[in-house]
C-alpha cells in the first residue's frame, strides 16, 4: 500500500512539472509577441500654429511638425524620404508626435521609394505615410574666396543648392559648375576678364537666393588693402610675390612667429601683427539702429605651413577690452587638426564675437559700446601664443582687411 502510494505521489509530481513547463512556454511565447497595434499616421501639421487650419500637404526640410495618427508611442526611428529626423519620445503621445525634418536631404539620390515618404518605426512596428517633402528655396551663406582673381576656382556656401536653374557671380552668367551631392555647395571658376564686383545669385526650381556679400569689391568697408587702400601704419612685411602665396591681389602682409614660449603674448615684437590706422568701422547713423552680429570684420587669408597652435587676436585701438580670438585649427568638438588653405580664403569674423576675457567672455552690450560714438577706430591683428605649448613655426598672408554688413 505503501509503494502504491508512493508512486501514485511521484506520478502527480511529474504532472505538474510538466504542466509549469508548459505554461511558462506559452507565457514567453505570449509575451514575444507585442499585443500593442501598429503605428497609423493620418496627417501632418504645423508645429506653430497658422491662423485658419495648420493641416500641411506639403513640408520642406528642416522644419519642426506634428505627426497625428495613433499608436505613436515608442519611436524608434522616423525617416523623411530615408532620412532621420530628431525628436524626443517624451513629447509623444498616442495620437501626436513632434519631430524635427532633417536640415539636408540630398535630393537627387534620394531612392524612388523612399521619395516622399515619411517612415515610422516603433517598439511595436512600423507604417509609412505617402507625403509631399521638398527642397525649400536657396540660401547662400558665403563663398570660399570674396576676392578671388579670374580663372581660380571658389565654392559657393548654401542649403538646397540643387536643381539649379541660372547661376551668377558678380552679374555675369555661369553655365559650368559642380554641386555638392547634398546642396550645401556649388564649385564654379571665377569668369574671365571679370572686373566688376557683384552678389552671386542662384535660382532653382524652388526659388532664388541673392548674397548679402558683393564679390571682387576692394571698396566697400575696406580699411586696408596695401593697394589703392593703403591704411597700414606699422607690423609685418608686406610682400606681392606670388611663389609663396599664388593667387593674391597686389600686396599683402605676412604675420610670421617662430619659437614662442607658452602663453607669449608679446604682439608687439616683429613680425606678429599688423597695425592699422584709424578708420570708419561702421556709419555713425547705423551706431544706434545696428546690432553686433549684423557687422563682421572680414580678410583673406593663405597659409601654407600647418597651423596647430596659437591664435590671431583682432582688436580695436590696442584695447584688450574686446577682442576676438581666431583659431581656425581648434575643432568645436575640442580636437585640433593641423590647418592650411588651398590658396586664399575668406575669414568672416561678427563684431559679436569680440569678447572679454581674450576673446571667450562676454559681447559688447552693443555697437556703440564696442566701437564709441564716432563708430571709428584702428584694427589690430597680432599672432598670440595663448596655449600652454610652444610654438614653433608660424605664418599667414592677409589682405583686404575690411568691415562690411552681413546682416
Amino acid at each position: 500500500m505503501k509503494k502504491l502510494f508512493y508512486n501514485v505521489n511521484n506520478y502527480l509530481l511529474l504532472v505538474l512539472l510538466a504542466s509549469a513547463v508548459l505554461t511558462q512556454s506559452s507565457c514567453k511565447k505570449d509575451a514575444s509577441v507585442s499585443s500593442e497595434p501598429t503605428p497609423v499616421i493620418k496627417a501632418v501639421r504645423s508645429y506653430v500654429a497658422s491662423p485658419g487650419d495648420s493641416l500641411l500637404s506639403t513640408v520642406g526640410t528642416g522644419k519642426w511638425v506634428v505627426i497625428s495618427g495613433q499608436n505613436l508611442k515608442g519611436a524608434l526611428s522616423i525617416y523623411f524620404d530615408g532620412v532621420k529626423g530628431s525628436f524626443n519620445d517624451v513629447w509623444f503621445s498616442d495620437t501626436s508626435a513632434i519631430v524635427l525634418i532633417p536640415s539636408i536631404i540630398a535630393f537627387p539620390s534620394v531612392p524612388t521609394d523612399k521619395l516622399n515618404t515619411i517612415r515610422y518605426v516603433s517598439t511595436h512596428g512600423e507604417t509609412t505615410f505617402s507625403f509631399s517633402i521638398v527642397a525649400p528655396p536657396p540660401t547662400i551663406t558665403s563663398v570660399s574666396n570674396e576676392d578671388a582673381n579670374p580663372g581660380d576656382s571658389v565654392k559657393i556656401y548654401g542649403f538646397n543648392l540643387f536643381f539649379v536653374k541660372n547661376l551668377t557671380y558678380a552679374g555675369t552668367p555661369i553655365t559650368s559648375y559642380t554641386s555638392a551631392n547634398d546642396g550645401t555647395s556649388l564649385g564654379i571658376v571665377v569668369p574671365a576678364g571679370l572686373t566688376t564686383s557683384g552678389n552671386v545669385s542662384v535660382t532653382t526650381k524652388s526659388g532664388t537666393a541673392t548674397s548679402l556679400f558683393v564679390v571682387n569689391d576692394f571698396v566697400t568697408g575696406v580699411l586696408n588693402n596695401y593697394d589703392a587702400v593703403n591704411n597700414f601704419s606699422w607690423g609685418s612685411p608686406t610682400s606681392t610675390s606670388s611663389a609663396t602665396y599664388p593667387g593674391n591681389n597686389g600686396k599683402y602682409g605676412i604675420i610670421g612667429a617662430t619659437n614662442l614660449n607658452a602663453y607669449d603674448y608679446g604682439w608687439y615684437n616683429w613680425p606678429r601683427g599688423v597695425n592699422l590706422n584709424g578708420a570708419q568701422w561702421v556709419p555713425v547713423a547705423n551706431l544706434s539702429t545696428g546690432t553686433l552680429d549684423s557687422y563682421a570684420v572680414k580678410f583673406e587669408i593663405s597659409v601654407t605651413k600647418p597651423w596647430t597652435n596659437g591664435s590671431l587676436y583682432i582688436l580695436k585701438d590696442y584695447s584688450w577690452t574686446y577682442l576676438a580670438a581666431y583659431h581656425p585649427w581648434k575643432n568645436a568638438d575640442g580636437s585640433t587638426t593641423p590647418f592650411t588653405t588651398n590658396g586664399w580664403q575668406t575669414v568672416t569674423i561678427p563684431l559679436s564675437e569680440f569678447r572679454t576675457n581674450n576673446g571667450s567672455g562676454l559681447p559688447a552690450a552693443s555697437l556703440t559700446t564696442l566701437l564709441g560714438g564716432s563708430g571709428k577706430g584702428s584694427l589690430n591683428v597680432w599672432f598670440i601664443n595663448d596655449g600652454a605649448s610652444k610654438v614653433t613655426t608660424f605664418e599667414a598672408a592677409v589682405d583686404n582687411m575690411r568691415v562690411v554688413k552681413i546682416k
